[in-house]
């Protein structure tokens, strides 16, 4: 069996304590169920999405380095060099990317860690989840990835008190997409209703 290469996400590691220090100190996460995340090989790390920080949460979660999908914007800008560091995908959000996809679907075969949220964009609506795309359970089916949901409820504000992230246990996709899309929906919403039940709220 051929060796998995190590994530060579040298400043990403060397970065990662002392921001994630001042996220915790400033916002005062709940970080719930981080030992779902496994240790090792293939895993997407899966949930809602309200916030421009929640992948933050994810990162705070596991020692592993995860990456993500970004809009290409973001790599136009002043803070370019830090999507790059952090390992993000950049990714035209005008069009069908198949340079981005293809680009994922390495991550993950490789062994290393994918982040997505399926909803596809920031949930500013009344809904309590948006409709997922089927990205998530497509790339994990393609590459025998385990899925890891999350879900994220609370505000983002100075020593927030019900800012919590939940992880569910790994999820392997076997059925039809459809199915699989459906039943990680639920996973992830059925978190974020834990969380509120949890939070009082």
């Amino acid at each position: 069996m051929k060796k998995m290469k190590k994530d060579k996400m040298y400043f990403y590691r060397i970065l990662k304590p002392f921001l994630g220090l001042l996220f915790r100190l400033y916002y005062h996460p709940q970080i719930i169920g981080k030992e779902n995340i496994p240790k090792d090989g293939a895993v997407l790390i899966v949930g809602n999405h309200k916030h421009l920080y929640d992948q933050c949460l994810a990162i705070l979660a596991t020692k592993r380095p995860i990456h993500y999908l970004a809009k290409k914007e973001y790599f136009d800008g002043k803070m370019a060099w830090f999507f790059k560091m952090a390992g993000c995908i950049p990714v035209d959000r005008s069009k069908k990317d198949s340079k981005a996809t293809q680009l994922a679907l390495d991550v993950l075969k490789q062994g290393f860690v994918l982040g997505l949220f399926p909803e596809g964009t920031r949930n500013r609506t009344n809904e309590f989840l948006l409709p997922f795309k089927f990205g998530a359970v497509s790339m994990a089916k393609k590459t025998n990835a385990k899925i890891v949901p999350f879900g994220l409820t609370g505000d983002y504000r100075f020593r927030s008190k019900n800012l919590m992230i939940r992880f569910g246990e790994p999820i392997q996709v076997t059925a039809d997409l459809e199915k699989e899309n459906e039943r990680l929906m639920q996973a992830v919403k059925d978190l974020m209703l834990e969380n509120l039940k949890n939070s009082g709220k």
